[in-house]
């Protein structure tokens, strides 16, 4: 997908919900967005049970990828958790806003009432259950069920989903348009997240490369794919062959697997966490999983942060190569 394809969706929806729409359009717009959603965690399950290379090698190196995937999520989120407590405390602006949104409320008859956005923040949503269900499910469909070959229609799918659920972004940006003001609140300081998570991703493959025994320039370079599998696979097959590559795309699009799986703790260690662990993939397939898990305030911080991460990516990965030679 074009890379401004997002902004264009995302531009469209709040455009359309900017004046403000009825609420059963609202609740339409919600379960279509929901109906998307499990069909882009359908497609993603497809194209893991799809890949005859990613299911061959499951067996003999998918274990080494599926920790070097969770050794990167988890340093990204402790150095974003460390973030978040000293140079860009999200929780602490986001209960500012809502607090002064609260008072606004109370001095202005006739703005809808916000209490209860607080209870709505922290409520479980079945939708954290219902996606790793639905990966599982096209996982199993991917491998038992589909002929091997081309399949561009996958991508066509996977097009479709995502223009649905960034149009439903904007919207839900468009009803919520406090969230402008958390962006001007954090300013410059909404780039230490991106760079959290990234020397995260560093920290998190070369502690498993020397952990695992894998050569260091493949779990590094491969952690450091921050969920761009595409690119991360197809570099590393490149330049380092076919093992290397398929390091590099398994252990990303693992990290999008356990994103999904991983919310509902995530969501309790901090509001940054989430999107430490989508990464370059909250500027796509995890934009709106991990905006349901967090709230609208951070819809756009995830997508910030998941645009500059996957943008960094092309760029970091010859420096990488250059480094480790």
């Amino acid at each position: 997908m074009f890379i401004y394809i997002p902004f264009l969706c995302v531009t469209l929806g709040a455009v359309i919900s900017w004046r403000g729409l009825p609420p059963n359009v609202l609740q339409a717009s919600d379960r279509i967005m929901n109906a998307a959603l499990m069909l882009l965690m359908t497609v993603i399950g497809l194209n893991i049970g799809f890949s005859e290379t990613v299911m061959k090698n499951l067996g003999r190196i998918g274990i080494k990828c599926l920790l070097i995937s969770l050794a990167a999520i988890a340093c990204s989120v402790a150095l974003t958790v460390l973030c978040e407590k000293t140079v860009m405390p999200l929780e602490k602006i986001r209960l500012n806003l809502l607090r002064e949104k609260q008072e606004e409320a109370a001095r202005t008859p006739g703005l809808p009432e916000t209490a209860q956005t607080e209870e709505a923040h922290s409520t479980f949503s079945p939708l954290l259950i219902l996606m790793p269900l639905f990966i599982l499910l096209g996982i199993l469909i991917g491998y038992f069920a589909l002929p091997k070959g081309d399949a561009p229609w996958l991508d066509t799918l996977l097009t479709v989903s995502l223009i649905f659920l960034y149009t439903g972004a904007g919207i839900i940006l468009g009803t919520n348009k406090e969230v402008f003001t958390y962006i001007r609140k954090l300013g410059l300081r909404i780039l230490f997240l991106p760079l959290s998570i990234f020397a995260g991703c560093l920290l998190g493959g070369f502690v498993m490369g020397l952990l695992l025994g894998v050569p260091l320039k493949w779990s590094v370079l491969s952690a450091s794919g921050m969920g761009y599998y595409s690119m991360s696979g197809a570099f590393l097959t490149e330049v380092y062959g076919i093992e290397a590559g398929v390091y590099g795309f398994m252990v990303n699009v693992s990290r999008d697997v356990f994103t999904v799986a991983l919310l509902p703790l995530l969501t309790r260690i901090s509001k940054g966490s989430p999107i430490a662990s989508g990464a370059g993939g909250c500027m796509d397939t995890m934009l709106i999983p991990v905006s349901k898990a967090v709230g609208p305030e951070l819809g756009l911080v995830a997508l910030i942060s998941g645009t500059i991460t996957t943008m960094a990516v092309p760029v970091w990965l010859p420096i990488g190569v250059a480094l480790f030679g």
